[in-house]
């Protein structure tokens, strides 16, 4: 997944969105329950119902990893369906060309540990689960990040300004005149590689923008917060787009969740639809495109 491809993948799909598969066991519709894998039952269908509205998934490692086993089957063959079903589906009018992807499909792990350990972690989620991307949290430093850089077309996404409350326990103190998070948003872009980094940028602070846009100005934005969490899609994008668009906006439970009952998919697909909607209008505004 090239930035280009996924960048074709917006234009085409008139979208930015990704949806998070952040999918709790406890709030599946209770009718998937006899099925042999309803985790799985259940990613299948928001899939199939989200797939041409959004460019990107994101499975949420710990709501597999909890279950122990069968969550990580579950997980497998969640990305294994994305990756080689999404393509071939009647009326998908955006259906890559042989091994171009469909959508991008991000490991939200989180991982962060030093070099010898980043390097197992890569080869676990680049080489064996097959995922483009994957959450690193960089507060262990350089080394910490880079192995996960040596991968062509995959990417390291860092924290740096998070949707959660606790954000600013440290993100926004001052190191030396400058905020940490725009610290490691600056010395990250220095480090080998760099060019396959994405950031994460919490839509809960829209004040910011503006701001982490001028400092990483060609980037991707993985902008958390969109939904449940209340952040505004409209001022984001404004402040935040640039020529590329540079934003995947990722909604989980306003999406996976729109429906609790035998219509959780048709409900879904919908609440992608309406994101949609409002993206194709932002995409106009804001890049002319």
């Amino acid at each position: 997944m090239t930035s280009q491809r996924l960048f074709d993948l917006i234009l085409e799909r008139r979208s930015y969105l990704c949806v998070g598969l952040d999918s709790d066991p406890a709030l599946i519709p209770n009718h998937l329950l006899a099925e042999p894998d309803p985790v799985f039952a259940f990613n299948k269908a928001i899939i199939e119902a989200t797939r041409e509205y959004c460019v990107a998934y994101k499975p949420n490692l710990a709501f597999y990893e909890s279950q122990g086993a069968s969550g990580w089957e579950s997980l497998r063959k969640t990305i294994e369906f994305i990756r080689e079903g999404g393509n071939s589906q009647p009326g998908n009018t955006s259906a890559a060309q042989p091994n171009e992807p469909s959508h991008f499909i991000l490991a939200d792990a989180k991982r962060g540990d030093i070099g010898n350990t980043a390097q197992q972690y890569a080869r676990a989620f680049f080489d064996q689960l097959g995922v483009d991307g994957i959450t690193i949290a960089p507060y262990m430093g350089a080394d910490s990040v880079t192995p996960f850089l040596g991968y062509p077309d995959k990417w390291a996404v860092l924290l740096v300004l998070t949707s959660n409350p606790g954000s600013a326990d440290f993100q926004m103190l001052s190191v030396e005149g400058e905020l940490l998070h725009e610290r490691v948003l600056r010395l990250a872009q220095t480090w080998p590689g760099a060019e396959r980094l994405m950031f994460v940028i919490g839509a809960t602070h829209p004040e910011r923008f503006a701001r982490v846009r001028s400092l990483a100005p060609e980037a991707f934005f993985l902008v958390p917060g969109v939904g449940a969490q209340g952040g505004d899609l409209a001022a984001l994008s404004r402040a935040g787009m640039n020529s590329q668009c540079g934003l995947l906006v990722n909604s989980s439970r306003g999406i996976l969740y729109a429906s609790s009952g035998t219509d959780f998919a048709a409900a879904a697909g919908e609440a992608a639809r309406e994101v949609q909607r409002q993206m194709d209008a932002l995409l106009r505004e804001c890049i002319g495109r």
